[in-house]
């Protein structure tokens, strides 16, 4: 999960996605296990980012200079 809250509702924590809870728990320590632990599974899950068939990189200019910052 790329972006997530972990709110105290009453005795309780909430794990928000977005607008979406989606885990109740009682201990805010337990909710940050269970996020890191389902965070790195949709790692490992997640499908590679592959460029469509054919379509070459490409690379768009700015439209202003470069300035140097020293």
């Amino acid at each position: 999960m790329k972006t997530y809250a972990i709110v105290r509702v009453g005795n309780e924590y909430v794990v928000q996605a977005g607008e979406n809870s989606v885990l109740r728990i009682s201990s805010r320590r337990r909710a940050e296990k269970l996020v890191t632990s389902a965070s790195e599974l949709w790692d490992l899950l997640a499908p590679p980012i592959v460029p469509e068939c054919g379509a070459e990189p490409s690379i768009t200019p700015a439209t202003e200079p470069a300035s140097d910052h020293r």
